[in-house]
């Protein structure tokens, strides 16, 4: 009985703890319940104050940043600049002209030579007797002439006197003719003797340089013709032949009109007035002075002058020929060399309006700018270009000077967009403007 009743006891004890812990459960779940509920309000705050700030965040990104450089107006020195080609104001080709062994060289290969110094000598034993024999062939025909005009001078007394006959008169006067006639012909196998023996001494017809010689003592030389021994170029000055563009000419032609007269005399007078007046050979003393840009960039020291221009345009480049002369006192000049010629041009330059070449959005042939207007606005404005002028461009129409144009960062921008513009002064953008060309 007492194991039946504890265990009742224990059963109803049990129940009574249980349903004790009922209530317990049901308190701890409803402080769970709220302390979650309290947990989601803040979570749910969180989120809120998380959307708040990705909403203020997408209203959009920052203006780009970009450069700008106002538009500047002044004036620019412009040039035409052309290929030109280098030669001696004379090449005369020294041959030998007459057969024979060459007997020596008389100069010193590339040396300067002098007008009439000898360069060349030919063994002149051949036109020794030839000469010789000429000579001796003259005195006969002035033994016979004498002769002749003796018995023409007997037969004409005695054929007055009826001593001869007529036909003996006509005979003796045939026969003096004849003698006159042989006489010129010695002398002018004299002649051409002597002058075959002064063929053996080659002497140079100018003053300048002498190139290699081409021919070397001991060698036949004039056998199947004037051999070319070598070439003598009279390089102070020099020519400088050039093309121009048809429609640089049409623009430059009254200047070129003015080239009657403007021979070697002229043309040295005219340097030593440039020399004159800038000591140092440097800078545009005339008008028409020519640079010439050599093929390591350097710039000749002296200027060049135009003397001629070709009769004809080129049909098959569209280019007319001109001709210059430039002072070559140092022979740095040679004939064979290549340099820029560059001419100064009158037609384009004044009050030009400068933009920087990079600032130019080109699109099939067409030409636009960025321009930053009020409240830094982008406005692309379509534009007329002119001539480059260094590394910037002349604006013939569709802008003003003053105004700012987007150099760095174009392909950023859109019309009607707002930047953030970074300035670069006038004062910068001017001195890019050198202009060494003028081409478009």
């Amino acid at each position: 009985m007492l194991d039946v009743e504890s265990n009742v006891d224990l059963d109803s004890t049990d129940r009574s703890v249980r349903m004790l812990k009922v209530p317990m459960l049901l308190r701890n779940n409803v402080r769970n319940v709220t302390a979650l509920g309290g947990l989601a309000i803040v979570g749910f705050a969180v989120l809120g104050a998380g959307c708040a700030e990705s909403k203020a965040g997408t209203s959009g990104p920052p203006p780009p940043t970009v450069v700008v450089a106002p538009v500047v107006q002044r004036d620019v020195v412009l040039y035409i600049e052309a290929l030109g080609s280098l030669d001696g104001y004379v090449n005369a080709d020294i041959r030998a002209r007459v057969r024979g062994i060459l007997a020596g060289q008389r100069y010193q290969d590339g040396a300067t030579v002098k007008p009439g110094q000898l360069l060349f000598s030919i063994d002149r034993s051949e036109f020794r007797i030839a000469v010789d024999s000429a000579r001796a062939a003259l005195a006969r025909a002035e033994t016979a002439l004498a002769h002749n005009r003796a018995l023409l001078a007997r037969r004409t007394s005695l054929g007055a006197a009826k001593v001869v006959s007529q036909q003996e008169v006509e005979d003796a006067e045939a026969g003096a003719r004849d003698s006159e006639d042989q006489l010129r012909v010695a002398k002018a196998q004299l002649g051409q003797a002597e002058l075959n023996l002064s063929y053996t001494e080659i002497r140079s017809p100018v003053g300048g340089l002498a190139g290699l010689a081409q021919v070397r003592t001991g060698n036949l030389v004039g056998q199947d013709g004037p051999t070319l021994l070598t070439t003598v170029s009279q390089v102070n000055p020099m020519r400088v032949n050039f093309p121009m563009s048809e429609g640089d000419y049409l623009k430059a032609a009254e200047r070129l009109k003015r080239l009657d007269g403007r021979d070697l005399a002229w043309a040295e007078k005219q340097f030593a007035a440039m020399t004159r007046g800038k000591p140092d050979g440097t800078g545009n003393t005339m008008e028409d002075a020519l640079d010439l840009i050599l093929s390591d960039g350097t710039i000749y020291p002296h200027q060049g002058l135009i003397v001629a221009v070709n009769r004809q345009v080129d049909t098959s480049t569209g280019t007319i020929q001109l001709q210059a002369l430039f002072p070559n006192p140092d022979n740095i000049l040679r004939p064979g060399q290549y340099g820029r010629v560059r001419m100064r041009r009158t037609d384009a330059g004044a009050n030009a309006l400068l933009v920087p070449e990079k600032a130019l959005i080109q699109v099939q042939g067409s030409y636009s700018l960025a321009v930053v207007g009020p409240g830094n606005k982008v406005t692309l404005r379509r534009v007329e270009v002119g001539l480059v002028a260094g590394t910037s461009r002349i604006i013939a129409s569709g802008i003003s000077a003053g105004e700012r144009v987007v150099t760095e960062g174009v392909q950023k921008v859109s019309d009607g967009m707002t930047v953030t513009p970074q300035v670069i002064t006038a004062l910068q953008t001017a001195s890019a403007a050198t202009a060494p060309n003028g081409q478009q």
